[in-house]
């Protein structure tokens, strides 16, 4: 039997990486994939030697307390690259781990398709060194990313975001308000505080203060979307004293952000998520000071969220670190839940947003292009 090896570390990650193997799969249907991921690509028919719960950390500092689980998984990939000897590897963002993997596939001569690049325009540019040196292939998903491979003589080619094609509503909003009991007359607020363990820390309780300051404020409804890979026991912990006030959502995700008035959401994918379905929206991120004060020194953009980077301005409120308060927050949603003109304004620019990022069959180039590497 031929292998292949994919390594998805978190949620957004898995996701493509499951669409991907399912395309994959209908070209090529005696592959088997293996690697780490989530429940999709488990249903997608990959052995999971690992899940995205045990990859799930920031980076930084943070990263030296979970150095002995990492190592113990990074030496059991090896194990099974080196036992099954795969035709091919699929690594999917992660950077810290998938770029250290990489170094080790080439030495095994195996080839390698990157999914989702780093944030090589952003910070520790030097990557591009390494990627160049072990990578056969990068699969672009936002377009500025072409031009900054091409000058580093890099195999690379934009594919589109595959968010593009996994969107979709499976309820009308009367059926999303009837599911979930809500009320027509009071707006809604969907909090996406992340889906990592740190970003839990570090998020929810500031959301939670700026949650009784917007309530007194206005009539609305606060929407929790769950990240699946974060256990229920542990929402528990920060949510004892706010679960009158709080709805939380396992399923129906990007219906609760389609029919939200406002999303206030962690940095990230879930910024663009909220963006391509043209909600007004907040972003924030916060982590541990030391991380932080080392990072800000590195960082070569303006912008934190995605959204903004690719609009090239900032179109959309960022709370970061210190800014990060439920104070801000508060003033941040009176703005734009009292002005038609700003959540039209911030709208018409999401709309801007899509065209640019909707190619089509993402998904489908990206098998095409893993195909093609194993023809090489």
């Amino acid at each position: 039997m031929a292998f292949i090896l994919i390594v998805a570390g978190e949620n957004s990650g898995e996701k493509y990486g499951a669409r991907l193997v399912h395309e994959f799969k209908r070209l090529n249907p005696s592959f088997q994939f293996f690697g780490i991921g989530g429940c999709r690509m488990k249903e997608e028919g990959v052995n999971l030697l690992y899940s995205i719960q045990d990859m799930g950390i920031v980076g930084g500092l943070e990263v030296v307390s979970h150095f002995p689980r990492l190592i113990k998984i990074f030496n059991h990939l090896q194990r099974e690259i080196r036992s099954k000897k795969p035709s091919a590897a699929v690594l999917i963002d992660s950077p810290d781990f998938n770029l250290r993997l990489a170094k080790k596939l080439k030495k095994y001569s195996i080839p390698i398709l990157y999914y989702v690049s780093p944030t090589v325009w952003a910070w520790r540019k030097k990557r591009l060194k390494v990627i160049k040196k072990t990578v056969s292939k990068m699969l672009l998903i936002f377009p500025f990313e072409e031009k900054i491979y091409k000058n580093h003589e890099i195999p690379a080619k934009y594919i589109g975001h595959p968010l593009s094609e996994i969107i979709n509503l499976s309820l009308t909003k009367e059926e999303f308000y009837q599911k979930y009991e809500l009320y027509p007359g009071q707006k809604i607020i969907a909090l996406m505080p992340g889906s990592r363990q740190s970003e839990l820390k570090f998020h929810l309780p500031v959301l939670l203060k700026a949650m009784v300051k917007i309530k007194a404020e206005f009539p609305v409804q606060f929407l929790l979307l769950k990240a699946e890979n974060i256990e229920a026991d542990l929402l528990e912990k920060y949510l004892k004293n706010a679960k009158s006030n709080l709805k939380i959502l396992n399923n129906n995700k990007y219906e609760a952000l389609a029919y939200a008035h406002l999303v206030l959401a962690a940095c990230g994918t879930s910024n663009l998520e909220a963006a391509l379905l043209g909600t007004p929206l907040i972003a924030f991120y916060r982590i541990f000071p030391l991380t932080y004060l080392f990072g800000i020194k590195l960082i070569k953009i303006k912008n934190y969220s995605i959204v903004n980077i690719l609009a090239g301005e900032k179109i959309i409120p960022e709370l970061i670190q210190h800014n990060f308060t439920p104070e801000n927050i508060f003033q941040e949603t009176k703005k734009i839940l009292g002005s038609e003109l700003i959540k039209s304004r911030m709208v018409e620019n999401f709309s801007h947003l899509k065209k640019t990022l909707n190619k089509g069959q993402t998904s489908l180039t990206a098998a095409q292009e893993l195909e093609k590497l194993l023809r090489f």
